[in-house]
């Protein structure tokens, strides 16, 4: 009889217990899966225009841009067109900081410079930038800078390599994005005939982006060169606009420049620029 009530008990018992364990069993299954990362949203056109007005930002794009710079050579009329490759490509380093890849190839096509006509690349650069995270909307970068030849005729700029270093800081607050990128390069080798890698650079920029990821522009690149102990300084004032297609995001940049002081036979007066810019992000 005591066994009968025994087994009875126990019967009763795991009658309770197996609903409780249900219970906790799927209690810690909720935990479990609220624990789980989710999913980063991804970026609305507004933020991934704000982010491309910032040169060291967290994200992959690829920008083409075209320059035209007119009123060269001794006589003044000449004329080129520039079109240079800008990958940015970021390297998470974990705890927020990155470090930021951005080579730049450029070519460009002469057209009656002092009797010369013709087209080639230029010239390769590399420039880099370990970012920190700060936890503040101020954020800077710095790292080495590489540039070399890519040609041997000197038509189309220095025959000179450079090493040197690049720098930014930047705040980015609301609609707005400004701040100052520049590098500091010394020649290292190389024909000096055709110009050299002495150059100290300057470019303050300021963004405005809108809602509907419309952004305006303005910026001043400021090339002062130690050995001829000029300075070549475009100001270049303009628009763009983000759109997406399908799953490509895609920036549209038009402007105009105008040379506030330039080499003796470099561009002067107006000239414009044109940028389709390639988001990938994650």
């Amino acid at each position: 009889m005591i066994r009968i009530k025994t087994t009875a008990i126990v019967c009763f018992a795991l009658v309770l217990v197996n609903p409780c364990l249900a219970a906790e069993i799927s209690a810690r299954a909720e935990v479990a899966d609220a624990a789980k990362s989710a999913p980063s949203a991804p970026m609305s056109q507004e933020e991934m225009a704000k982010q491309l007005a910032n040169p060291i930002a967290n994200m992959i794009s690829m920008p083409i841009q075209w320059s035209y710079g007119g009123q060269m050579g001794a006589d003044q009329k000449g004329s080129n067109q520039t079109v240079l490759l800008q990958p940015v490509a970021p390297i998470n380093l974990g705890g927020g900081d990155i470090f930021v890849v951005r080579p730049i190839l450029a070519a460009a096509s002469m057209n009656n410079i002092n009797g010369f006509s013709g087209y080639g690349v230029s010239n390769i650069t590399l420039e880099t930038f370990y970012a920190p995270k700060t936890g503040s909307s101020w954020i800077w970068g710095v790292g080495p800078y590489l540039t070399a030849p890519l040609n041997n005729t000197g038509n189309f700029g220095s025959l000179q390599t450079g090493a040197g270093v690049t720098g930014v800081v930047l705040n980015r607050d609301g609609p707005w994005t400004y701040g100052l990128l520049a590098y500091k390069s010394w020649s290292t080798g190389g024909n000096a005939a055709y110009g050299t890698q002495n150059n100290l650079y300057g470019q303050p920029f300021l963004a405005y982006t809108t809602k509907t990821a419309w952004t305006y522009s303005a910026n001043m690149q400021a090339l002062y060169n130690y050995d001829t102990g000029r300075t070549t300084n475009p100001l270049y004032v303009g628009v763009s606009k983000l759109e997406v297609f399908g799953k490509q995001p895609v920036q549209f940049s038009l402007g105009a420049t105008y040379y506030l002081s330039s080499t003796p036979e470099g561009p002067q007066g107006w000239g414009a620029r044109a940028t389709l810019t390639f988001i990938f992000s994650e």
